[in-house]
């Protein structure tokens, strides 16, 4: 699972997606601006796999929303970024930072 406070590339950009979607992030709208984004389509089931990650680490927590008739009745569970969560994506774009400070493009 890699280090506590590491993130994976696609761990980040779920985590990024998070912090732009607010409150209205559950797995459709994730799963869509990340593939508006990044120009590729992404499957639910890698959403849906690197969000339990998340939770699992304590960077992202969830909760069910209410139940809706344009679901057939079933509920959509809602993500939010938590502060373990911020401060991995803050540690993250700190390294980045000086990683291309130091870099030479050829």
């Amino acid at each position: 699972m890699g280090e506590p406070g590491r993130l994976g590339q696609f761990e980040e950009l779920v985590l990024l997606v998070l912090v732009q979607l607010r409150q209205n992030a559950y797995g459709v709208t994730i799963r869509r601006e990340l593939s508006e984004r990044i120009g590729r389509e992404i499957s639910v089931g890698a959403v849906y796999t690197t969000l339990e990650r998340l939770e699992l680490k304590g960077y992202v927590s969830s909760r069910m929303g209410e139940p809706t008739p344009e679901r057939g009745g079933r509920a959509k569970r809602y993500f939010r970024i938590e502060a373990p969560g911020i401060n991995a994506l803050n540690a993250s774009r700190d390294a980045r930072s000086r990683m291309i400070g130091e870099a030479e493009y050829a």
